[in-house]
């Protein structure tokens, strides 16, 4: 399926935040990208401009193309509750940022390669399918013989699990999904009410 692979500081720069995670030259260059990027008069978006671009920074901040995110937006609307919400919780849902939260990967894109080159396991099954949707009880672990694997004995070493809804096992080398977050603990600076309003144009 396409992917962006393009450079992710130039995206990260339209938006205005390290989208991607951490970013050295994000922080060199902090504004937008074009020759025109320091100017201090730049265009006022529009209404639709705005809704739309936050929908977009969510799109790349998780990795979804045009169709996953629609369809996941439609899951959300019939859901029970605030649309915007049920939309962000299902996303942190997904097993590629499951992985990614529990510091087993340091990116969302290197997580998404781990479950697709099948390193990684849920409730002792290999799962290679990254826009899966965990549940709450399930268990995501490193298959063993992808333990010594070095990306993730370097993303392990690097991150620490500072997430309630996670419960982690150095040992196994796997972690618990303890419950769907609350909005108000998702650390990501969404403003979901914009993607529902773009929507429901």
């Amino acid at each position: 399926m396409a992917r962006y692979t393009g450079p992710t500081t130039k995206i990260a720069r339209k938006f205005g935040e390290p989208i991607f995670g951490p970013d050295k030259y994000f922080e060199r260059r902090n504004f937008p990208p074009g020759q025109h990027g320091l100017a201090k008069k730049r265009k006022k978006s529009s209404e639709y401009g705005t809704q739309l671009k936050e929908k977009q920074k969510v799109k790349y901040t998780y990795g979804l193309l045009e169709r996953q995110f629609r369809n996941l937006y439609e899951k959300a609307s019939k859901m029970k509750g605030i649309k915007g919400e049920n939309l962000i919780m299902l996303l942190e849902s997904r097993l590629d940022n499951l992985v990614y939260r529990m510091g087993i990967a340091p990116t969302r894109a290197a997580a998404r390669q781990l479950v697709s080159h099948r390193h990684i396991v849920v409730n002792g099954e290999v799962n290679s399918i990254p826009s899966v949707l965990v549940k709450p009880g399930d268990v995501i672990g490193v298959r063993e013989r992808s333990k010594s694997l070095e990306v993730i004995q370097a993303s392990l070493a690097a991150s620490a699990n500072k997430y309630s809804w996670l419960e982690w096992d150095a040992n196994s080398l796997s972690g618990k999904f303890l419950n769907v977050p609350v909005r108000a603990e998702i650390p990501e600076t969404i403003n979901e009410q914009l993607i529902v309003e773009l929507y429901s144009k």
